[in-house]
């Protein structure tokens, strides 16, 4: 099957009065009290020295309860042009928003986890309409944003498999069956794992390939930290770091991901404090409700989850990626050391550094995430 259908998010009421109910039925849990001694180390900010601290969780659980309107954001998002396809036996959902500029560039961007299509929505008008806001016209895009499948309205996958390589070769489908031939990709997070392979599978399709990470770390070989900067090894600092008081997540996901599945499935505040380890302060609150209610409606935590596990089973190749590949590193996240990158991407035409923006710089930082994004396509295309 290879139809594309018109999609509407249309959530029962019967649903979200269970969600409400639930939400009212919370049962806390314990806490120890804030140590007065503690200091911010690398990306752990005070009082979550262990984990997702019980105030966050209750006053987004009360504000989802009793102030946030999913109707609101429902009808928000159904103003943009939404749609699902079968691809490889799974329903992909993804919003398409053509530029009025009708030789606009395609398009395709991957998010991340814990997030959905909603990472991107509010790119889309600078990215199709840059004239509309000041920009060149020339620099204009047409927009593809899916969900990674097992992820929001795309849904639960199905089977095992659906890693990297998986979804870039699905990606390929989609763009193909829009009509697209030459395109470009954009990834953030495991939309950053994707994005390359999608220029690796289709060299010929893809213009280039921009990303908000480059996941290129250490591998034991003798001597390669000869040569590395003061900054470059503080860089490194920061990633371990990141890999020992942050990762968690990845580790359970990556390893047992269905050991904290059914606690998700079955408790709205769990889904929320799990995707808020995250998402934290970096994401305003009523977005985090937005994609809580997301996942909690798609009953995808688990879905979403085995991506980490498909991904650490897969085989992957040894040799580099060749597409042209730019780099928009934001202050607030983990940065990689150029020479490791270059090991792993053998083509980077651009680097940028940034001095504000977090994990999540579409959210915070959307100003300079669509700069570069059209300063990297634009170098390309000449």
């Amino acid at each position: 099957m290879s139809e594309i259908k018109q999609f509407q998010i249309d959530i029962p009421q019967a649903d979200l009065d269970d969600l409400r109910e639930r939400l009212a039925r919370t049962r806390w849990a314990d806490e120890l009290p804030p140590d007065p001694a503690a200091v911010q180390t690398g990306p752990v900010p005070p009082g979550w020295e262990r984990g997702v601290p019980l105030s966050y969780v209750k006053d987004l659980v009360e504000r989802w309860r009793t102030a946030y309107d999913w109707r609101e954001h429902e009808a928000r998002l159904n103003k943009l042009p939404h749609f699902t396809t079968e691809i490889d036996g799974q329903t992909i959902h993804f919003v398409h928003v053509r530029s009025p500029q009708p030789d606009a560039t395609p398009l395709i961007l991957t998010h991340g986890w814990p997030n959905t299509f909603v990472e991107f929505t509010g790119l889309i008008d600078e990215l199709t309409d840059p004239a509309s806001h000041g920009g060149d016209p020339a620099d204009a895009f047409h927009v593809v944003i899916p969900d990674i499948p097992g992820f929001g309205f795309s849904g639960p996958t199905r089977e095992a498999g659906w890693n990297r390589h998986r979804v870039a070769a699905a990606w390929a489908e989609l763009m193909r069956r829009l009509g697209y031939e030459r395109y470009g990709v954009h990834g953030n997070d495991a939309g950053a794992l994707i994005a390359p392979e999608q220029g690796r599978q289709n060299p010929e399709s893809v213009l280039g390939v921009h990303v908000d990470q480059l996941f290129s770390f250490p591998d034991g070989t003798p001597g390669e930290f000869e040569g590395l900067t003061e900054q470059e090894m503080g860089l490194l600092q920061f990633l371990q770091t990141f890999n020992s008081e942050m990762s968690a997540y990845a580790e359970l996901q990556g390893t047992k991901p269905q050991n904290l599945a059914h606690a998700l499935a079955d408790s709205p505040a769990g889904q929320l404090a799990w995707i808020g380890q995250l998402l934290g302060t970096a994401v305003d609150p009523d977005t985090v409700l937005t994609i809580a209610t997301i996942y909690w409606l798609t009953n995808t935590g688990a879905s979403s989850a085995r991506f980490y596990y498909e991904d650490r089973h897969a085989e992957h190749p040894t040799g580099p990626t060749t597409a042209p590949t730019g780099l928009a590193s934001f202050a607030y996240d983990f940065r990689p050391v150029r020479k490791f990158a270059e090991r792993d991407h053998a083509n980077i035409v651009s680097w940028s550094e940034f001095d504000r923006g977090s994990h999540w710089a579409a959210h915070d930082a959307p100003d300079l995430l669509v700069s570069d994004i059209r300063r990297f396509f634009r170098e390309l295309r000449g």
